[in-house]
């Protein structure tokens, strides 16, 4: 995965939603394909963390450093994420108990 910040892609994603020309093409993403793409993005982030570590533990190939900051973006995403769903339930229950 490139070293791309999770505010870039979502950012990306947004203004690709607002029907920008990607390459020559009008491309429009919903709201759950966005919250898709930017989960599995968070899921590789903790897929190469682990490798990382395991790297250091078993094979003594790897780097701590390395392993310390792929950690780190993980968590940084992870929280992220929780924060952003936060946010989305709490719109939600805010929307729930609207009167019509």
């Amino acid at each position: 995965m490139n070293n791309v910040s999770i505010r870039g892609n979502l950012t990306q994603h947004i203004s690709n939603n607002q029907g920008e020309n990607v390459a020559g093409k009008n491309i429009k993403t919903s709201f759950s394909d966005v919250l898709k793409n930017t989960i599995s993005e968070i899921n590789e982030l903790q897929v190469d963390a682990d490798k990382a570590i395991t790297k250091v533990e078993l094979e003594d190939s790897g780097s701590i450093h390395e392993a310390m900051i792929a950690l780190e973006k993980a968590n940084i995403s992870f929280r992220v994420m929780m924060t952003v769903r936060n946010k989305i339930l709490d719109a939600y229950q805010e929307i729930m108990r609207m009167q019509v």
